[in-house]
């Protein structure tokens, strides 16, 4: 049943997509809130805390630590994971959500948070995908109001981290120079977490006059990179079928 709490601790699946719900325990921005997208939530929540030079968003940068407190998932692809994450963050200008008479100035307390996204997981699309909301943080655990659809799940347990395929190339994740999202995959620093757009990197490694870099300073760890090695590091892994 929908309604069922069930402990878990299970393994994170090869083709993961997340959305996320962030609390802030700083005492001088206690109860603040962030909703994100995430392909690994372990390296997510480690993005945000270590700041926006490592690959988290500026609006949560320099305001923590922050708890990864829940996250809905198994969205069949990204898309639909952004477009869930885009109605929850803005849940004013979603159609979908409408007669929940939400406005933008409506402060994004935790019960504010809940009480979105348990209507989210009610209506259409996302009734009917198959989706688990999971409580990683048990201490956070609040009753949802209104029941969810009998083949969806509320569990409670952390995320491991699974033998995944090479993690350096992120799915659409905010890029760390930009700040966009922009559907263009992100490539990762080689000693640090820093993850920026492949334009982003040459714009600051390069010098004018030249296409492509050779070398420069990592924007986030300021250590000595070279461009080859970025690239040929976030690869995708080869498959084994021929």
């Amino acid at each position: 049943m929908g309604s069922e709490i069930q402990e878990f601790e299970g393994e994170i699946e090869e083709h993961f997509y997340g959305v996320y719900l962030l609390y802030c325990t700083n005492p001088q921005y206690l109860g603040r809130t962030y909703v994100g997208f995430t392909v690994n939530p372990l390296r997510r929540v480690k993005q945000h805390n270590r700041g926006s030079q490592f690959g988290g968003a500026r609006r949560t940068s320099n305001k923590g630590p922050w708890e990864m407190i829940l996250i809905v998932h198994g969205f069949p692809n990204d898309v639909a994971a952004l477009r869930f994450e885009w109605a929850w963050q803005h849940p004013w200008r979603s159609r979908r959500l409408a007669h929940l008479g939400c406005s933008k100035t409506a402060k994004r307390t935790l019960t504010f948070c809940l009480g979105v996204v348990n209507e989210m997981l009610r209506v259409g699309p996302w009734r009917r995908l198959p989706l688990t909301l999971r409580w990683l943080q048990p201490k956070y655990f609040a009753t949802l109001k209104t029941p969810l659809p009998d083949h969806m799940s509320i569990v409670k347990g952390a995320l491991r981290k699974a033998d995944q395929p090479h993690e350096a190339l992120v799915a659409q994740e905010e890029c760390a120079e930009c700040g966009r999202r922009n559907g263009l995959k992100t490539l990762r620093c080689l000693h640090c977490e820093f993850s920026a757009h492949a334009a982003c990197w040459v714009q600051r490694l390069g010098s004018k006059g030249v296409v492509l870099p050779v070398e420069g300073k990592c924007p986030g760890c300021r250590k000595k990179v070279m461009w080859g090695h970025i690239v040929v590091a976030n690869r995708p892994p080869k498959s084994n079928q021929d």
